[in-house]
């Protein structure tokens, strides 16, 4: 019961919606995307992510400094039934300006060896 708890605690907060649905319409996508796209912090995004890789809905994997997130491939039973359910409506509710902002931000994040640049760090190249 504790595990089905943990599942449903951390679908209760929008902003792991937005990341839920995101994942489920991209695939994979780095901590740097949900930083630049939903505007929040990167201490921040990494803690809600944590919690969907708690509740064995993600998994993560490192590339350097960098640590990106998926679906889970193998849930458990009960994350398993709540992903399928996702699938069937989640990556439509997703709005539509996250979507476009994700969609920028891809055309101009920093390839090759940067990696992924905060906001902050790009404004000051263009300076």
């Amino acid at each position: 019961m504790r595990r089905l708890a943990s599942v449903f605690k951390a679908l209760s907060d929008e902003t792991r919606l937005q990341m839920l649905g995101l994942l489920l319409r991209e695939g994979e996508l780095c901590v740097c995307d949900f930083v630049e796209v939903l505007s929040v912090t990167q201490s921040k995004a990494s803690r809600h992510l944590r919690y969907l890789v708690n509740a064995g809905l993600l998994q993560d994997r490192r590339a350097g400094i960098w640590v990106y997130f998926r679906i889970a491939q193998k849930p458990g039973p009960v994350q398993a039934a709540v992903l399928d359910s996702l699938r069937a409506f989640l990556p439509g509710q997703v709005p539509a300006e996250l979507a476009s902002a994700l969609k920028s931000w891809h055309k101009c994040k920093p390839q090759g060896g940067l990696g992924c640049a905060p906001a902050v760090a790009r404004a000051g190249r263009r300076a």
